[in-house]
C-alpha cells in the first residue's frame, strides 16, 4: 500500500513539473520567419453534354398530318470556350446527314421519317461543323438548346413501335 501511495504522489508531481513545460512550449520569444508558397491550377478548354429524349407520341394513327414534338440538350463549356453542337443521321435504316429515319422492330422493316430543327421548322441539325451545327460559347455555367422535331405527313407504316438512337456531340 505505501508503494502504490508512493507511485500516485510520484505521478502527481511529475505531472505538475509538466504543467510549466506545456504552458510554456506556446510561447516563442526569439522572433518568426514567413514564407510564403502557390496555389496554383490550370483550366482548360472544357465541355459537356447531355441529351434528353424525343417522343413523338406513343398513340399515332395515321401520319396524315405534320406531327411536332421538342426535346433539350444541355451544353456546359467552360468560359469563353466556343463550341459546336452536332446531331448525327441517327440508327434508323436509310439515315444519312440530315435525313432520318425511324425504323421499326422486328422483322417489320417500315421506316417514319422525321427531321430535327435548329429552330421549329427552318435550319436541319445536322454534323457538319460550320455546315449545320449550331454554335455557342461557354459561360461556364448549364446552357439548354432546344432540338425541334417533325415528322411530315407522309404514309402510314403498319403499326409498331419505332425508334432511331441519335447522337448529339459537343466540338471545341
Amino acid at each position: 500500500m505505501f508503494s502504490a501511495k508512493l507511485n500516485r504522489t510520484a505521478l502527481v508531481l511529475a505531472s505538475a513539473a509538466l504543467i510549466p513545460v506545456f504552458a510554456d512550449a506556446a510561447v516563442y520569444t526569439n522572433g518568426s520567419k514567413s514564407s510564403t508558397f502557390d496555389v496554383t491550377m490550370r483550366i482548360v478548354a472544357d465541355c459537356t453534354i447531355a441529351a434528353n429524349g424525343m417522343d413523338f407520341g406513343q398513340n399515332q394513327g395515321v401520319l396524315a398530318a405534320t406531327v411536332n414534338a421538342q426535346s433539350s440538350i444541355n451544353v456546359t463549356c467552360t468560359n469563353t470556350t466556343p463550341y459546336n453542337v452536332g446531331l448525327n443521321a441517327g440508327t434508323g435504316t436509310g439515315s444519312s446527314g440530315t435525313t432520318r429515319y425511324m425504323s421499326g422492330t422486328g422483322a417489320n422493316t417500315g421506316t417514319v421519317q422525321f427531321n430535327l430543327y435548329q429552330a421549329a421548322g427552318s435550319t436541319p441539325w445536322g454534323n457538319t461543323q460550320g455546315t449545320n451545327t449550331m454554335a455557342g460559347t461557354g459561360n461556364g455555367t448549364q446552357q439548354t438548346l432546344t432540338v425541334y422535331g417533325e415528322i411530315p405527313a407522309q404514309n402510314t407504316p403498319a403499326p409498331d413501335s419505332y425508334k432511331s438512337t441519335i447522337t448529339a456531340t459537343v466540338y471545341f
